[in-house]
């Protein structure tokens, strides 16, 4: 299961999480189904939104390190090779 469809199931399904995010139920069909990429700007609502059950890192596993960079050795994130990290 894909992060961000795990986080609907946590939040109650696409439109609970569309409510929550200020978005509408087919943006985030869109990104759980792979047609969009999940924006950025959503993700610490996403985290704070599933207590922390979805992390950023899950939702933007290949660029979460360049857009939180303050996250980078926190406790369960994902190692980052040093040339990465800079």
């Amino acid at each position: 299961m894909s992060a961000i469809a795990k986080a609907v199931e946590l939040c109650g399904g696409p439109t609970k999480l569309a409510a929550v995010l200020d978005v509408t139920p087919q943006a985030v069909c869109f990104w759980r189904a792979g047609k969009r990429r999940l924006p950025a700007d959503y993700c610490a609502t996403i985290e704070q939104a599933t207590e922390r059950k979805v992390r950023r890192w899950d939702l933007r596993p290949n660029d979460w390190h360049r857009i939180w960079p303050e996250l980078v050795g926190s406790d369960g994130a994902p190692m980052v090779e040093p040339a990465e990290a800079a």
